[in-house]
């Protein structure tokens, strides 16, 4: 049941109308925040009370900027920054063209410094805020196929920390958040269409100690507390979310 600790709050969710992205709108908008979802396409489904659409392109400078002018005219203020937009390419770096390599970090690593650069002076004039970034648990340790996302995710971690460390005495905190495997689009996309899909699904969530995958609601949850009051004292950390995947040896299951 939502508190409403974000009662007032404006906050900017890019790749909101995604999976996790949209699960995030629609706690904030519960908690009582005006939420900015920003995307490249809107998407499907009605949007929640509170939830205005924007059309963005992270990887775009003067795209960013007009949002974020838009943002100050209409609120005059920004509290929140969550940058969920990210994509993921499932290759080694052999198969990897560096035009797939340059996009991947243009979104997942350029779109965050972009759109955190220019909410930084929207942030000053709330008196501080939060940022909310998206690492991964594969920017700690690798899946697979990977290397390029893995290599993003790891990019975001050390971003976080070091924007912490600048911004934190004007009050503004930056915080990481690093799921496992989360129930979206994205992690279809992962598993593909194979004919065994079920059964690796399956084993694959019973890797989990927790045996399942995350939601967009158990993300949600974690970044509400985090742009909170009750979160005043958490800054430059990396939030591990993933069911307990990488607090055991995997070896063991052998």
């Amino acid at each position: 049941m939502s508190n409403n600790q974000l009662e007032g709050k404006i906050a900017l969710i890019t790749g909101g109308r995604g999976g996790i992205g949209r699960g995030i709108c629609e706690r904030f908008s519960t908690e009582g925040a005006t939420v900015y979802a920003a995307d490249l396409a809107k998407g499907e489904g009605e949007m929640p009370s509170r939830v205005q659409y924007e059309s963005l392109d992270v990887t775009s400078e003067s795209n960013v900027h007009s949002l974020m002018a838009k943002i100050e005219s209409e609120q005059g203020k920004l509290d929140i920054v969550v940058n969920t937009a990210a994509i993921e390419i499932e290759k080694t770096i052999e198969d990897t063209s560096l035009q797939e390599w340059n996009n991947i970090f243009s979104i997942n690593v350029t779109g965050t410094f972009l759109v955190s650069k220019y909410a930084i002076p929207l942030l000053r004039k709330a008196d501080g805020g939060s940022i909310v970034n998206f690492g991964s648990y594969d920017g700690f340790i690798a899946d697979p196929g990977l290397s390029a996302y893995c290599a993003t995710k790891g990019a975001i971690h050390a971003l976080t920390k070091a924007m912490a460390c600048d911004y934190g005495p004007e009050g503004i905190r930056v915080n990481a958040i690093c799921p496992g495997y989360i129930d979206t689009p994205m992690l279809q996309s992962f598993f593909g269409e194979s004919g065994d899909i079920e059964s690796l699904k399956e084993e694959v969530r019973n890797i989990h100690p927790i045996r399942r995958y995350g939601t967009p609601k158990d993300i949600a949850g974690l970044v509400a507390w985090l742009s909170g009051s009750e979160a005043g004292y958490a800054t430059g950390q990396l939030w591990v979310l993933d069911g307990g995947l990488s607090a055991q040896a995997q070896q063991m299951r052998l």
